[in-house]
């Protein structure tokens, strides 16, 4: 059952994690006599284990201006800085998650700007967050949020610490238009027992132009997001930006949901056509 909510009170929990990466004790001086590989194997495999593997899929799609996208860069980086969230990262069982961070567009356009980082203190913080903000910000054409998912999964296997939730966390500021139906991706994802949570971003007024549609959190809440607690945060004010990605952040360092949230949605027919922006494109450009 996906849970969807609002900004609001965040309930910090962890929930325990483990590894299964052994080290191999090499020969020579520092060869390791049979009764001490055992607490070598539990160090190494305990130095893997992280509280959650998440990876953060950022929009730069050309229907994000150039102010969106710079707000977009900034929050994340002040999130991951917060007071709060290093707070949030201390109560979980290893008090240190793995993130990743890529923007994406079209199908076939996917950058990673952060490869997998352990996050556990202030200063791993600050050093994500100053790679996040150095890289310079680009756009491209097209939105394929199925893309995003596709190239998302196989980062879990190129993972070398191991969480007991892995998370997709895609932002984004229109519905998928490019690629395979984002349905076929989400479902995909969930059968491996990957979460996806969303962030739509609805700050402008929709437009024809840029392919928007009037009720981009419905689409994000049926077509997009999965997963057990998975959730939408919607940003609808641009003054509510940073807010809206630092809570977001804080609900998946966390691992839980609200003890009250706003409305549960039972598995039923999406109230959003989850194809729209493939029709919006083909009745535009008739391809």
């Amino acid at each position: 059952m996906r849970l969807l909510f609002s900004i609001g009170a965040v309930l910090v929990a962890g929930m325990l994690a483990g590894g299964d990466v052994a080290g191999i004790a090499a020969p020579g001086p520092k060869f390791e006599s049979p009764s001490t590989q055992p607490q070598r194997l539990a160090a190494d495999k305990d130095a893997q284990a992280v509280d959650v593997e998440l990876v953060l899929a950022v929009d730069v799609s050309y229907s994000m201006d150039m102010d969106e996208l710079a707000i977009q860069r900034e929050g994340y980086a002040q999130a991951i800085q917060s007071k709060e969230f290093l707070q949030a990262l201390k109560l979980g069982p290893n008090g240190r998650i793995a993130v990743t961070y890529f923007e994406w567009a079209a199908s076939s356009d996917q950058k990673i700007i952060i490869p997998w980082r352990v996050i556990d203190g202030p200063e791993t913080a600050d050093a994500v967050a100053a790679e996040i903000m150095k890289t310079p910000i680009r756009r491209a054409s097209r939105t394929s949020i199925s893309g995003a998912i596709n190239f998302a999964m196989p980062l879990f296997d190129e993972d070398p610490y191991r969480g007991l939730r892995r998370v997709i966390d895609i932002s984004g500021d229109g519905p998928n238009n490019n690629g395979g139906p984002v349905t076929m991706a989400r479902d995909a994802a969930l059968e491996k027992g990957v979460v996806i949570n969303g962030l739509p971003i609805m700050v402008k007024e929709p437009s024809y132009s840029t392919m928007d549609i009037d009720n981009l959190d419905l689409y994000y809440e049926d077509c997009v997001i999965g997963g057990p607690g998975s959730f939408v945060i919607t940003i609808k004010d641009r003054d509510k930006f940073k807010e809206a990605i630092r809570t977001k952040l804080l609900m998946e360092v966390a691992g839980r949901t609200p003890e009250r949230p706003v409305m549960r949605v039972a598995d039923k027919e999406p109230r959003v056509n989850c194809l729209i922006g493939e029709k919006i494109w083909s009745d535009r450009w008739g391809r």
